[in-house]
C-alpha cells in the first residue's frame, strides 16, 4: 500500500501540473490579451490628446482672428462717427451760408436761385465744398 501512496500523489501532482500549466498558459493569453489592450488605449489617448491640442490651437488662433477683427471693427466705427460727424458739420455750414446768401443784402441773384428749387440748392452747396 505504501507503493500506491506515493503514485497516487504522483498522479496527483502530475494532474495538478497540467492543470497548472493550462492555467498558466490561460494567464499569460489573457496578460497578452490585456497588454495589447493597454497598448491599443494608450495609442488612442495619446491620438485624443494631440486632437485636443490641435483644437486648443486652432480655438487660441480663431480668439486672435476675432480680437483683430474686433480691433478693426473698432477703428472703423470710429472713423463712421467722425465722417458723420464731419458731415453734420459741413450740413451746418452749408444751411449758414445759404442763410448768408438768402438774407438781406445777400442779393437779388441769391433770392433767385433759391426759388428756383433744389438742383439751385445743390449747386449752392457743391460751390460751398
Amino acid at each position: 500500500m505504501e507503493t500506491a501512496w506515493p503514485e497516487v500523489k504522483l498522479r496527483g501532482w502530475s494532474c495538478r501540473s497540467r492543470a497548472g500549466k493550462k492555467r498558466s498558459s490561460q494567464l499569460e493569453k489573457e496578460v497578452a490579451t490585456l497588454s495589447e489592450k493597454i497598448h491599443h488605449l494608450d495609442d488612442m489617448l495619446k491620438s485624443q490628446q494631440r486632437k485636443v491640442r490641435h483644437m486648443i490651437e486652432q480655438l487660441q488662433n480663431s480668439k486672435s482672428v476675432i480680437q483683430k477683427k474686433q480691433a478693426e471693427l473698432q477703428e472703423l466705427q470710429e472713423l463712421v462717427s467722425y465722417l458723420e460727424d464731419e458731415n453734420l458739420e459741413m450740413h451746418d455750414r452749408i444751411e449758414h451760408l445759404i442763410e448768408a446768401q438768402v438774407s438781406p443784402g445777400g442779393g437779388a441773384r441769391a433770392r433767385s436761385n433759391l426759388t428756383l428749387g433744389p438742383a439751385n440748392l445743390s449747386r449752392a452747396q457743391s460751390r460751398c465744398l
